[in-house]
């Protein structure tokens, strides 16, 4: 093993340690006790970006490692277009009040905190994470990779069940109530009745941002990593 190589896969243990084994359970509770909320969220922010750099870094010196797969073209066209839901789920997610937002906890206390994106799944910016982890998983199909994205992926999904068990304890009463008419899997809780798809809430306007955020991204691949997406698209 490189030294590179053991450099991406500790950043991504560690990644995958600060969100799921620090941020989703008691230990937070403990960090906070010393640093206060205030200060373990700057400190939290600091360390993840921090993070990220080490990753983009580390992923760079690395390099591709080896080849394990190579997606057929008609795969490598539905995870680029797997990315218009992914963009669509972030803007929505930034958009709407969302109990499970860092600064969630007044829209957990509304009369009405399952609005818009939330009666689809509680968890739109970490669906839109582990669209974009899993499709660039995929198309990468490399060593470096599936443990560059799959760091991501594995907070993504991991993290909606550690935000469940920190939000149930944290205010049991609302998150209860918040989790009767939501659910993880997109559109679960509105296929059993728990709730119903409101498009006029989402707003026609959102997905066209979505749209437009993914046009902007997957045109901004050539000139910033030398990958030309629209080539398998028949556009370029």
């Amino acid at each position: 093993m490189t030294p590179e190589l053991a450099s991406l896969i500790a950043a991504a243990v560690v990644w995958v340690f600060v969100h799921i084994g620090i941020a989703g359970t008691t230990l937070r509770d403990r960090f906070v006790r010393v640093l206060g909320e205030r200060g373990f969220r700057g400190a939290f922010s600091l360390v993840s970006v921090a993070n990220i750099v080490w990753l983009g870094l580390a992923w760079g010196a690395a390099g591709p490692v080896r080849v394990l797969w190579q997606a057929p073209g008609w795969l490598v066209v539905l995870c680029i277009l797997l990315l218009i839901p992914a963009t669509v789920l972030l803007v929505c997610a930034l958009t709407v009040p969302n109990p499970t937002s860092v600064a969630g906890a007044r829209a957990l206390m509304s009369e009405t905190p399952a609005i818009g994106i939330l009666r689809v799944t509680r968890y739109p910016m970490l669906w839109s994470f582990a669209l974009w982890a899993a499709a660039h998983m995929i198309v990468i199909g490399t060593l470096g990779g599936a443990i560059f994205t799959g760091a991501f992926l594995a907070v993504a999904v991991a993290g909606m069940f550690s935000l469940d068990a920190k939000y149930a304890r944290r205010a049991p009463e609302p998150w209860a109530a918040f989790a009767r008419v939501t659910s993880i899997l997109p559109f679960a809780a509105i296929r059993q009745g728990r709730n119903h798809f409101a498009f006029a809430e989402i707003g026609l306007w959102r997905m066209v941002v979505g749209v437009l955020l993914w046009f902007m991204l997957i045109a901004l691949h050539r000139p910033v990593y030398d990958v030309n997406p629209w080539r398998f698209l028949g556009a370029g």
